[in-house]
């Protein structure tokens, strides 16, 4: 392993969820590439990802399951460990958005968001190092966080709320299991070309607004994402503990 090159996932196993679209698909990909073998979870099918996955000669193995159940998300992590071998990396990606005015946002879409954005990150996380530490290994955790975990945007109050919290998470966590092996990172992607985007980029005055607060003068792409995700899941990163990674053209700089 140690003649490999820093940055490789050969020989690896990782777990990505939300891989169904987007940025899990550009992880799943970018982890693919180098060398991983991918399970993804998702609570929908994810036959376009691994069809991307296996024409680049990877390994994809999709598993369904509602990521808004944290005991059934951390069930399926001890079946998959189980029924496909230990894993190295866990990506938490799975998100949802609810969009309103903080006067109107109802408590279900309060807890729906919460449920699958935080909570689940959290006992995830938790599964993962107990099966990590009970059989003496390491491991990795990059939790996809947002820029929202430093600013408070416009009616995604929940939102908000989750991804401070997964900068919290991301944190302690580190500051618990770095000297045992795990590392726990987060990156916080900018304004990237996904499904929750998509209203953004149909309004061409906020597509201005944003691309003109944007150093880079583009929306970021999944691989932009995917890539900075193989760096925090491989041996190059072994020193990274707690971080929260702005990959965001500059926006945050600004």
């Amino acid at each position: 392993m140690t003649d490999l090159s820093a940055f490789s996932l050969e020989g690896r196993r990782v777990l990505v969820t939300g891989a169904n679209t987007g940025l899990g698909q550009g992880i799943a990909l970018a982890a693919a590439r180098a060398g991983a073998s991918v399970i993804g979870v998702g609570r929908s099918a994810m036959d376009e990802t691994a069809a991307k996955v296996e024409a680049i000669g990877g390994s994809f193995t999709p598993i369904l399951t509602d990521l808004g159940d944290s005991h059934a998300a951390a069930a399926m992590l001890s079946e998959a460990w189980a029924a496909h071998g230990p894993i190295d990396g866990l990506v938490n990606n799975a998100g949802i958005i609810r969009r309103a005015d903080s006067v109107e946002l109802s408590e279900e879409d309060w807890d729906d968001v919460m449920d699958v954005n935080l909570k689940s990150l959290f006992f995830l996380s938790q599964r993962f190092a107990k099966l990590v530490l009970g059989e003496d290994r390491r491991g990795k955790v990059v939790n996809i966080a947002s820029l929202l975990s430093f600013q408070g945007g416009i009616r995604v109050a929940s939102y908000a709320a989750a991804k401070h919290g997964v900068a919290g998470v991301t944190k302690i966590l580190a500051n618990e299991w770095a000297s045992k092996g795990i590392n726990v990172n987060a990156i916080a992607p900018g304004y990237i070309e996904t499904n929750n985007t998509a209203a953004l980029r149909a309004d061409p005055d906020r597509t201005q607004q944003i691309l003109a607060r944007i150093p880079a003068a583009r929306w970021g792409r999944s691989e932009d994402i995917g890539d900075a995700t193989v760096f925090l899941l491989a041996r190059a990163s072994d020193y990274m503990h707690g971080a929260i990674v702005p990959v965001d053209g500059g926006w945050l700089a600004r």
